[in-house]
């Protein structure tokens, strides 16, 4: 079970098992040579302040938009990233945004309208989304948290919040908290588990677990974020990438994971597939007013059926009558 797997993997790290830290991948305080150098790990971008303490992405500040990347791209097939981050600023309910994204892509350091980078990219987004745009979605409340897999022919749907490319999500209230919040994405054996830390209780709780996800090697790791109209302070505390300990068959190993296409095998059907004529992807899961609605469609056909039954039933009744 990926979340009893999750849960002992996290144990072993926070009891010191620290040879699965990749430290080439990890961006850890105080965030020494971050960009001040040819052999930095990590480069910046945009808006990005590097303090002692915190890497801010943006600050409390309108129409800005700053990313950080890794500079090795990753060759491990199973790992699982942790980021501490903190959202916050001075805006009341409702009057912030827009977030932080959190990147395994082929490209990097690409500013662009997608929470501060690129959009149509390769590989792996997770969105921590803290301003809502469908005012027609309110079957979820804000902030939502959720991933895409792209093999750069889909456009993420800001009007949508990004629905139509979704591979699943869940709320989570991220902002202005007092204690720490993080973030863990696991891929392992073609399975994407996201799982989040935000309500001080020192425990996972699973936000998306999916399984037939496909990502190459060899991407960058990255964080980036954007203001509009309104903002916040989107700061990242560390970034920890740890490699998972796994065993793959004869076949797995032989193959060239650095070929392999960003895809998400999943059933679906041909109107969640609109925006992507490639059948890569899906659109929203059933969620819960989706089965309500097909369950009203449903009574509502029975009840039909029943009237129509019943009018033929009379009308045969009555034509019986003149026989008599």
């Amino acid at each position: 079970h990926p979340l009893l797997n999750l849960f002992v993997v996290r144990c072993d790290i926070t009891d010191g098992n620290a040879e699965h830290l990749k430290r080439e991948h990890s961006l850890i305080k105080p965030y020494q040579g971050v960009g001040s150098s040819p052999s930095s790990q990590w480069d910046f971008s945009g808006s990005t302040l590097v303090t002692s303490s915190y890497v801010r992405l943006t600050p409390d500040e309108r129409s800005k938009q700053g990313s950080v990347w890794n500079t090795v791209p990753c060759h491990l097939k199973d790992w699982e990233m942790h980021v501490q981050f903190k959202v916050h600023g001075s805006g009341k309910k409702n009057l912030h945004g827009d977030g932080i994204a959190v990147w395994y892509t082929k490209d990097r350091l690409h500013p662009g309208p997608v929470f501060g980078s690129q959009d149509q990219f390769f590989g792996l987004a997770i969105f921590l989304d803290t301003f809502r745009n469908d005012l027609h979605g309110m079957d979820r409340s804000f902030p939502y948290i959720s991933a895409m897999v792209n093999n750069g022919t889909v456009t993420y749907d800001h009007g949508k919040d990004g629905r139509s490319s979704e591979l699943g999500g869940c709320s989570a209230e991220i902002r202005n908290r007092e204690h720490d919040t993080y973030l863990a994405i696991r891929y392992s054996k073609g399975r994407l588990t996201i799982m989040v830390d935000v309500e001080d209780k020192n425990e996972w709780k699973e936000c998306i677990d999916i399984g037939g996800v496909r990502l190459p090697t060899g991407y960058f790791f990255g964080a980036s974020a954007v203001t509009g109209d309104l903002s916040d302070n989107h700061d990242i505390i560390s970034m920890k990438l740890y490699q998972l300990m796994v065993e793959h068959t004869a076949e797995e190993e032989n193959l060239d994971w650095t070929k392999i296409e960003p895809s998400v095998s999943l059933l679906k059907s041909p109107k969640d597939n609109i925006d992507d004529p490639t059948g890569n992807f899906r659109g929203t899961p059933l969620t819960g007013w989706k089965i309500f609605l097909l369950l009203l469609c449903a009574l509502l056909g029975i009840v039909v059926c029943a009237v129509v039954g019943a009018v033929v039933f009379q009308k045969r009744q009555e034509r019986n009558k003149r026989f008599y």
